[in-house]
């Protein structure tokens, strides 16, 4: 079956081309009162039988076969990427060259990370089982628990950008939605002011912060899958990857060399991840929507073709791996094609943009979102009169 029918002609794809559909942040009122109105169901119209016939011709396709070839070359390269690492490592000696090694590890083990993601939603091997011990052992590679990860990703999958469901919008250090920035209190409320500039400063210490919360999740009292293999092979993670940095470089080197491996870590990380929804539309809690208009209105593309796929672990494909979470990397780029024709034909926004477009398009969302956070004035008498 042909990917694209001849019969219908492709659109022309402009960037942010759902922003008619984006949360609305508007300022009203003397004092700028910030309100958040979030998409229901009124504003996606839903689509009959969408994902069946979308899904059905991208089975037919053969787009939904496994790729163990590609993996296993992406595999080796990252394995020669390491070697390179630990010959420069000893090479370099005592020398503030070794900060460009930690640089180069903290990009490795982000992509060992995306191939973790990917076992993670079994696009790697045949197996079930044999996902999820793979998933399990590259996240312990990396430092993260997959018992932690697996069920917070899960959630976010399921119902992506939606108030009280979508962990990856629940409140933290920086507020996705108004109600949480107006909430915010001390130090977060500083934050939360100057977010969006703050971004991505932040998350250079975001690797810290994974590498906490996965402990935290493990040492906790409830109960986990597989606590103790996960903790033991952290624990000898950790030990693997510190104890030669810490033995054999100077103490101040050897806390530059994690400061800056932990810091290309984290925003690797989150600058891949982030623009994958941050900005797009934020959905009610009682909307009730059909599968395929909840993935796509709220997901958006990365262009940039194959080096955009490399650069980001196949997150570019945002849209294709919500709707066909176990699809292979190598696939995501022609189901592109199918779901964009699909959408130009029922008239269902399509987002894609450019990378650097996404995180302007982030850093003004979380910008906006962080007025909620603001004194408009700082007379003690206006203050009197302000919503509690």
């Amino acid at each position: 079956m042909p990917l694209a029918s001849p019969a219908v002609a492709m659109p022309r794809w402009h960037e942010e081309r759902s922003f008619t559909i984006s949360p609305t942040l508007a300022v009203s009122g003397a004092l700028g009162t910030i309100r958040q109105t979030y998409a229901r169901k009124e504003d996606f119209p839903p689509i009959a039988r969408a994902y069946t016939q979308v899904s059905k011709v991208v089975r037919e396709t053969g787009l939904l076969r496994r790729t163990p070839w590609f993996y296993v070359f992406v595999a080796t390269l990252i394995s020669f990427g390491f070697g390179g690492a630990i010959a420069g490592f000893v090479l370099f000696g005592h020398s503030w060259f070794q900060l460009l090694i930690a640089a180069a590890l903290g990009i490795l083990f982000t992509q060992v990370a995306f191939l973790a993601h990917e076992a993670a939603h079994r696009q790697i091997l045949s197996s079930g089982p044999d996902n999820d011990r793979l998933a399990r052992v590259l996240a312990a590679f990396v430092g993260m628990s997959y018992s932690w990860w697996d069920a917070k990703h899960s959630r976010h999958h399921a119902n992506p950008n939606r108030v009280g469901k979508d962990p990856d919008i629940e409140i933290d250090t920086v507020s996705f939605i108004e109600e949480d920035a107006a909430s915010a209190r001390g130090i977060r409320r500083l934050i939360t002011r100057r977010q969006g500039w703050l971004f991505f400063p932040l998350l250079t210490l975001e690797g810290l912060n994974l590498h906490y919360l996965s402990l935290k999740h493990l040492s906790g009292r409830t109960a986990v899958k597989g606590r103790w293999p996960e903790l033991a092979m952290i624990t000898a993670r950790f030990a693997l990857v510190l104890t030669p940095v810490f033995l054999l470089l100077p103490l101040g080197m050897a806390f530059a060399f994690v400061g800056v491996m932990l810091a290309v870590f984290g925003v690797y990380m989150g600058a891949s991840f982030a623009p994958n929804h941050k900005g797009m539309p934020v959905i009610a809690p009682d909307a009730k929507l059909d599968f395929f208009s909840k993935q796509v209105r709220t997901s958006r593309n990365i262009r940039g073709g194959w080096w955009a796929t490399w650069l980001m672990g196949g997150l570019n494909y945002q849209v294709e791996h919500h709707l066909f979470p176990s699809m292979a990397r190598p696939h995501l780029a022609k189901t592109r094609e199918i779901v964009r024709e699909f959408c130009a034909v029922h008239d269902v926004p399509y987002t894609e943009t450019s990378l650097v477009r996404s995180y302007a398009i982030v850093i003004d969302y979380l910008s906006r979102v962080g007025l909620a956070a603001r004194d408009p004035f700082d007379c003690p008498m206006v203050s009197s009169y302000r919503r509690v």
